[in-house]
């Protein structure tokens, strides 16, 4: 992995270079981890249609935590936002790799890289993820700043039939 801009990255961006992600898609959950650089293991989603899968939060701005309560408020304005603007979105979880930290997010397919940047610095974050057939990237809300590996995706069945809303 390599970062570009290190000098304007956020207080937490080895934590987010390292964080995995779960997308839960309506037969399946894929649980995307970061990999050396060129590395592409496993499926990228083909109802993503080739195109950049961006995983956005709302939760704890500014990487600080905040309640419950707010969380929940946040990530349904999020929510509303996505819907509002006709995007292709699927229930996803960011975190640690020990799943000792998570956060409730959003995979969204339709949006530019600014576009995510943006959206998520409305909802004061620090960083979105951005996820294409070649890359997996960590993108700095605040500035240009961008870190790029590969990744590996792994499936596991999905009971719920949680999907694409």
């Amino acid at each position: 992995m390599y970062a570009i801009d290190i000098a304007v990255t956020p207080r937490n961006w080895n934590l987010y270079r390292s964080a995995v992600v779960e997308i839960r898609f309506q037969d399946r959950i894929l649980r995307v981890e970061p990999r050396s650089p060129g590395t592409a293991e496993g499926s990228f989603p083909e109802m993503a249609g080739g195109g950049t899968v961006h995983v956005i939060t709302a939760w704890n701005p500014r990487g600080r935590t905040a309640s419950p309560d707010a969380n929940a408020r946040a990530h349904r304005l999020l929510l509303a936002e996505i819907r509002r603007r006709g995007l292709t979105w699927w229930a996803a979880e960011g975190g640690d790799a020990l799943g000792t930290h998570r956060e409730e997010s959003v995979a969204v397919a339709g949006l530019s890289d600014t576009g995510a940047r943006d959206l998520g610095r409305r909802f004061g974050q620090d960083a979105v993820f951005a996820w294409t057939p070649g890359a997996w990237r960590v993108l700095a809300c605040d500035s240009d700043a961008a870190a790029v590996s590969g990744w590996a995706a792994s499936a596991r069945g999905c009971a719920t039939g949680a999907g694409r809303a």
